[in-house]
C-alpha cells in the first residue's frame, strides 16, 4: 500500500497536469505487478473491490475517539478518509505494510461478516497515508484531480504507443492488465481482446468561441442537430454487441432493447435517445426520461416499453470489419446511411442534416430549434476524417445560448479533493406560491461555474450564515431580506416529478454572484415553468 498512499499523496498536492503524468508514469513504472495494475484500475475507475461503507468506517472510529471530538474533527478537515486516517489511535505496529494486490485479493475472498473485523486490523497495521488512501479507494471515493485518460497518457509515455491505441484495448483488458503492462515493456505481445466488440476512442468537437467560424468558409462544412441524449458507440462483431459511453463505459445491461434489434456488424457513433425515432409518429422525449434507464443492471419489460430507447447515428467507424475512419465525413456518411435504411426503424434513425449557406442563418436555426430537445447543432468539415481527440477545426458545437436566472442559496456541502476544505456544492431555490405565501424551494444544484476568489466569498457566507445542520449539509440563511443570489446558467430544463420543485435543470453551473440583489428580487418558480412551456410551444 505504501507506493499506492505515496502516489495518492502526491497527486493531491501537485496542480499540474504534466506534473501529474510524471507521478503516474514513475509509479508504473517502479512499482511491481499486480500492485500497479490495481492502482491504475482504482484511478481509472475499473477496480473491483468489496466496498466499505462510510456507516461502517464512522462505527469503527467511534471506538476509539469521542463522539464530540470526531464531529468537530471532521468539520473542521471535510473528508471522512483524511479525519479518519488522522485520528485512528493506535500504538504503531511493527509489522510491515501490506501490498496493494494483497489488501485487494483479501477483501475479495472475505466473507460479509468478516469485513469489519478485516478493516479494524487494517487499518492499524498502515500508517496515516496508507489509512487514506485505502479508505478512498475501499470507498469508490477516490476524487484526486486524475481522469482516465490522464493514467492512460501515462501508459503511453511509459511503453511508446499512442495513447488511442491503449484506449483500443482497453475495455478489452481487465486489472491488474499484467498482459499490458508486460507490452508496454516489451516483455510480451499486444494483448489479445477477451471480446471483439471493442471500444474505439471517440473523436470531440470544440465549442464556437469568439471568431472562430469568421475565417471559416461555411460551403467547407455540414451540420446536424445536437440532441440532447448521450453519446454512445454500439459495436457488433459476429455474436457479440456492445454499447458503450463516450468514456468507453459498457452500459449494454440497460439497453437489451437495442443490443436484440442490432442487424448489422460494424461501429457506430451516435446518440441515444428515449422516444419515438424519425420514422415513428412519437417525439423524442427529455433527458430526465434518458436518465430512467441509465445505470441500471436489469431493465424490466414494462421500463423498456414506458421509455423505448432508440439511436440516432451520425458517424460510421467500421462498416463491417473495414476501417473507415480514414474515408471523409460525407462518404462515411454516406455508407452509414444505407446500413441505418435497413436497420429496425423503430430502434435506429440517421441524424438529419441541416441546410444553411452562411454562418448568420445558421446562428439562427440554432438559436430557435424546431425540437425542445435539441441543444444546438454539430458542425463538422465535410472532407474530416474520424480521428480520436479535440482536434481545432475539423468539428465544432454550438449550443443555444443557455438559460439564466437568478436564485438563492439553500444549503451547502464541501467539496472533494483540493476543495475538501470549502463548502463548494450549493443547492440554491427561486421563490414559490405556497398557503403560507412565498417560501423558497430547491430546483437545483451546482458545484462550478466561479472562480477560487468567488469560492471564498461563498464559502465565507456559508460558514458565518448556518442556520442548521443535517449530516453534511449545512442550511443558510435565506429569507426576503437577507441571503446570498447567484446568477445560475443551465442548458436545458424540464418538468420532473422526482423534484419537490417539479423542474429539472440540466447542466446547472453558477455563472455570477449577485450580491448586489436582495433575495426577494430572485427569480419565481413560475419563470422556470414558462420557459419549460415556451419549449413545447
Amino acid at each position: 500500500m505504501k507506493a499506492f498512499a505515496d502516489l495518492l499523496d502526491r497527486l493531491v498536492l501537485t496542480p499540474s497536469r504534466n506534473g501529474k503524468l510524471k507521478l503516474l508514469a514513475d509509479y508504473f513504472r517502479d512499482t511491481p505487478d499486480p500492485d500497479r495494475g490495481y492502482g491504475l484500475a482504482a484511478i481509472a475507475g475499473t477496480l473491483d473491490v468489496r466496498n466499505v461503507k462510510p456507516a461502517m468506517l464512522r462505527e469503527l472510529v467511534l471506538e476509539r475517539i469521542d463522539a464530540v471530538l470526531f464531529r468537530y474533527s471532521y468539520d473542521y478537515v471535510g473528508d471522512l478518509a483524511e479525519t479518519i486516517s488522522l485520528v485512528w489511535d493506535i500504538e504503531r505496529s511493527s509489522l510491515a505494510q501490506p501490498r496493494l494486490g494483497e489488501v485487494i485479493a483479501e477483501m475479495n475472498a472475505l466473507g460479509r461478516t468478516e469485513i469489519r473485523s478485516y478493516v479494524r486490523d487494517l487499518l492499524d497495521r498502515l500508517d496515516a497515508s496508507g489509512r487514506f488512501a485505502f479508505i478512498k479507494l475501499a470507498t469508490g471515493a477516490l476524487r484526486i484531480g486524475v481522469s482516465a485518460r490522464l493514467a492512460k497518457q501515462a501508459l503511453a509515455e511509459l511503453g511508446g504507443p499512442d495513447v488511442t491505441e491503449i484506449e483500443t484495448l482497453w475495455h478489452g483488458l481487465q486489472p491488474p492488465y499484467e498482459s499490458l503492462f508486460a507490452w508496454l515493456e516489451g516483455r510480451g505481445g499486444k494483448p489479445v481482446l477477451a471480446t471483439p466488440a471493442i471500444f474505439h476512442s471517440v473523436m470531440l468537437a470544440n465549442p464556437v468561441e469568439g471568431g472562430d467560424l469568421d475565417q471559416l468558409d461555411p460551403a467547407d462544412y455540414a451540420a446536424e442537430w445536437k440532441w440532447d441524449g448521450i453519446r454512445v458507440q454500439l459495436s457488433r462483431a459476429g455474436d457479440t454487441s456492445r454499447i458503450y459511453s463516450r468514456s468507453g463505459d459498457d452500459i449494454s445491461a440497460a439497453f437489451p432493447d437495442i443490443l436484440d434489434a442490432i442487424s448489422f456488424d460494424g461501429v457506430v457513433d451516435g446518440e441515444l435517445l428515449v422516444g419515438g425515432t424519425a420514422r415513428s409518429n412519437s417525439p423524442t422525449r427529455t433527458f430526465s426520461d434518458l436518465q430512467q434507464r441509465l445505470n441500471r443492471k436489469t431493465v424490466t419489460a414494462k421500463m423498456q416499453e414506458e421509455y423505448p430507447a432508440f439511436i440516432r447515428a451520425y458517424d460510421l467507424l467500421f462498416d463491417g470489419e473495414e476501417d473507415v475512419r480514414a474515408r471523409t465525413y460525407l462518404e462515411r456518411r454516406e455508407r452509414l446511411s444505407e446500413i441505418i435504411e435497413q436497420a429496425p426503424h423503430e430502434r435506429f434513425d440517421l441524424s438529419a442534416l441541416v441546410p444553411f449557406t452562411s454562418w448568420d442563418e445558421l446562428d439562427r436555426l440554432r438559436s430557435a430549434p424546431p425540437d425542445p430537445v435539441i441543444e444546438g447543432v454539430m458542425i463538422k468539415r465535410r472532407d474530416s476524417v474520424y480521428q480520436a481527440g479535440r482536434l481545432k477545426g475539423p468539428w465544432f458545437k454550438w449550443k443555444r445560448n443557455p438559460y439564466n436566472v437568478d436564485a438563492v442559496l439553500m444549503y451547502a456541502q464541501r467539496g472533494h479533493g483540493k476543495r475538501s476544505s470549502y463548502y463548494s456544492d450549493f443547492t440554491f431555490g427561486v421563490w414559490a406560491e405556497t398557503p403560507e405565501g412565498e417560501q423558497l424551494v430547491p430546483v437545483g444544484k451546482a458545484y462550478f461555474g466561479f472562480t477560487d476568489a468567488e469560492l471564498e466569498i461563498l464559502d465565507k457566507f456559508v460558514r458565518n450564515n448556518t442556520t442548521d445542520r443535517f449530516g453534511p449539509v449545512r442550511a443558510v440563511r435565506a429569507d426576503k431580506e437577507f441571503g446570498f443570489v447567484v446568477e445560475v446558467a443551465f442548458e436545458g430544463i424540464n418538468r420532473s416529478n422526482r423534484h419537490k420543485s417539479g423542474v429539472a435543470m440540466r447542466f446547472p453551473r453558477i455563472s455570477r454572484l449577485r450580491q448586489d440583489k436582495p433575495p426577494y428580487e430572485a427569480d419565481r418558480l413560475q419563470t422556470l415553468v414558462a420557459m419549460i412551456d415556451a419549449k413545447a410551444e
